[in-house]
């Protein structure tokens, strides 16, 4: 991997973020970082408070990737196995890794 990558985020919820994170691994990715995720869009508003659970709470999961066919093949992957059924946003950015060593596998 060079210092420039791809960082993929999909915003989803919570109850399918094992599957998710399952799909970024099998694409190649090394790690990701999931973090609670409120907000409102077209399924209205979601809120990671005390008084939700799994079924109703939103997570953003954020994974970088070595190159924009691996952020696709997981982009697509998530959208056609999930995004009928459950609520879900991706996007990706192009990003430059300040410690690239951190993704080099031993």
């Amino acid at each position: 991997m060079e210092n420039r990558a791809k960082k993929i985020v999909i915003i989803t919820e919570k109850v399918i973020a094992e599957k998710v994170t399952r799909i970024i691994e099998n694409a190649g990715g090394t790690g990701y970082t999931i973090t609670a995720a409120d907000g409102k869009g077209s399924r209205g508003v979601r809120t990671s408070d005390h008084l939700s659970n799994d079924s109703t709470s939103n997570v953003k999961i954020e994974a970088i990737v070595a190159n924009t066919e691996q952020a696709d093949r997981i982009a697509n992957e998530v959208a056609s196995k999930f995004f009928e059924d459950y609520s879900g946003i991706m996007y990706a950015l192009d990003v430059e890794i300040l410690r690239p060593q951190k993704f080099q596998k031993p």
